[in-house]
């Protein structure tokens, strides 16, 4: 049988496939079939944190096939009770009790069905730019992309501006945000509303929105805005909890205690294992409203187990503090980038998440998405993968994510480096 083309049999669900098929990864790097190395600048889909196949990873699978991968929904195993037990010992203020499901667009789904039934209130606001996921209600409250030619949206759903001081979306801001964006997006809430308020759908920091980061004090105020309009606060931690900001969670860092925490990418180690915690309260009270979000692999055992393996390679490896060292030294390289490429507009981010914006110049700063496609072209021709905001209809269409694992070198980071800078002065002298 010949060998099939790599898309021709499969169905295209985003930006164009890679033309290298891998068939190894291990660390910070990923390897094709012709055995070439490639360095990961986005630890696979954000999701590889202690990189590629980490034998502590590894062990748990192994562990978890010599005990059990799969049970009925109503049955529990071990290693779930011990996560659960272990995630309310981290879970900031009040949260302890926890769901766990597949992926982040289920916890979030989760999370909704929650404060909606709690609350009695279906209106859920969301901010412009996020990412939440592409099933029903998650996808109703994700702005960046995916929202036209797909029929209508959940009922009840608005859109607030996003604290984007680079591109005010109020027009207001020039560098430092000072959150009128956030009164502004309020008083269009209180225009709109039924009167069913339930929820505020928000990422501590955006990460397809091209890594959008709010200054202090803009979390526990959209938190207050919450209460006096009597909606729970749900903030979406797919990528920023478990060590990629350099704390266990973005709340801690930013002095905000969420209704709901929803947790993804960051506790499967590379495996689909997402959670949604809440307090007691809220818990109970929707236990007691009959709560049913049954799926087919609830408190699946294997997850669980390499969800332990996580949180216990995070603590042995004091890899908290160790993103925000080697993020320190990825952000001075960046910036150093910056100071030598006019076409670098902006980086923005914090621990080991960046966000680097590629402009035609820096006066008008309109972005440069046709550049930033060379330049990650070219970059993956020098054995660096890097991801850029590109999914059609975006708003932010030229922005590279950049998010090694966290067990990266400063090594590592120094030969990615090395190859972007290469990449970008290549491709900027072939246009002159």
């Amino acid at each position: 049988m010949a060998e099939p083309r790599i898309d021709e049999n499969l169905i295209r669900y985003g930006s164009a496939f890679s033309p290298w098929l891998i068939e190894k990864a291990r660390g910070s790097y990923v390897y094709d079939t012709e055995g070439r190395a490639i360095l990961d600048f986005t630890s696979g889909q954000m999701c590889s944190t202690l990189g590629h196949n980490h034998p502590k990873i590894v062990e748990a699978v192994k562990k978890a096939c010599d005990g059990a991968i799969h049970l009925f929904s109503g049955m529990l195993s071990p290693p779930v009770v011990k996560l659960a037990a272990r995630l309310a010992e981290m879970l900031p203020g009040r949260l302890s009790r926890s769901i766990f499901l597949s992926t982040g667009g289920e916890a979030n789904e989760a999370a909704l069905r929650m404060a909606k039934l709690h609350t009695g209130g279906f209106e859920v606001i969301g901010l412009t730019g996020s990412w939440h996921g592409m099933t029903g209600a998650a996808a109703a409250s994700t702005y960046v992309a995916g929202r036209r030619g797909y029929g209508p949206a959940t009922p009840g759903n608005m859109a607030i501006p996003a604290p984007n001081a680079f591109r005010c979306p109020i027009r207001h801001c020039k560098g430092t945000c000072d959150t009128t964006c956030l009164d502004v997006g309020f008083d269009m809430v209180d225009a709109q509303t039924t009167g069913a308020p339930a929820a505020v759908l928000a990422e501590p920091v955006q990460s397809s929105g091209g890594v959008i980061v709010p200054p202090q004090g803009y979390l526990p105020k959209l938190k207050q805005k919450c209460e006096e309009r009597g909606m729970l606060l749900i903030l979406d931690e797919a990528q920023t909890a478990f060590g990629r900001l350099g704390a266990d969670f973005a709340s801690d860092i930013f002095n905000v205690e969420p209704d709901i925490l929803t947790v993804s990418k960051t506790l499967g180690g590379g495996l689909p294992l997402a959670a949604a915690c809440t307090t007691p309260e809220i818990e109970d009270d929707c236990h007691s409203k009959r709560f049913l979000h049954v799926t087919s692999h609830v408190s699946d055992p294997l997850p669980a187990e390499v969800g332990l393996a996580v949180l216990e390679v995070l603590e042995e490896e004091n890899l908290n503090e160790r993103a925000r060292e080697t993020g320190a030294h990825l952000k001075a390289g960046l910036e150093s980038l910056m100071q030598k490429h006019e076409v670098i507009g902006d980086v923005r981010g914090m621990g080991m998440l960046y966000g680097v914006e590629l402009v035609k110049d820096r006066h008008s700063r309109e972005p440069d998405p046709e550049l930033g496609q060379a330049i990650t072209r070219r970059c993956m021709e020098l054995g660096l993968s890097m991801n850029i905001v590109s999914v059609p209809g975006s708003t932010m269409s030229a922005v590279w994510r950049i998010a090694p694992p966290l067990t990266a070198t400063t090594q590592e980071i120094d030969l990615g480096l090395e190859m972007l800078d290469q990449a970008v002065s290549e491709v900027v002298a072939g246009r002159g």
